[in-house]
């Protein structure tokens, strides 16, 4: 993983694991990129409304608001349209899959993950 931009690139991790963030955040470090994090939509949204990422990874099922809650609201923020969205949830049905997607994600990843599914994925979306 040697990645370098001249810029440094911002991601937000929402998951309301604390761990699943931690994790997330060192394999995104590792990938060159200054990470955020937030327990809910609820976070996110705020953290949004005042410093849009450009990049966004992303749990389904969060309290307070969840993650497709959360994309729908974003997308229709000013800026809401231009961070990479990457759903990273054990929700497998493909129709769960397909209205993620319907609703402006960008990726799709299956928990439990690691850092070359990560980088895979954020490879596959244009972030690397």
């Amino acid at each position: 993983m040697s990645y370098l931009s001249p810029v440094p690139r911002t991601c937000l991790v929402v998951d309301d694991s604390r761990v699943v963030r931690k994790v997330a955040t060192r394999i995104l470090e590792q990938l060159h990129f200054e990470a955020a994090e937030a327990c809910d939509g609820l976070e996110a949204l705020a953290y949004c409304r005042a410093l849009m990422p450009e990049a966004i990874l992303l749990d389904w099922t969060m309290p307070g608001m969840d993650g497709l809650e959360f994309l729908k609201r974003l997308r229709r923020e000013p800026g809401g349209d231009k961070p990479v969205v990457i759903f990273c949830t054990v929700e497998n049905e493909p129709q769960r899959i397909a209205q993620a997607l319907e609703h402006g994600a960008d990726e799709y990843i299956m928990k439990p993950f690691d850092g070359d599914i990560l980088e895979s994925k954020f490879a596959e979306a244009g972030l690397l």
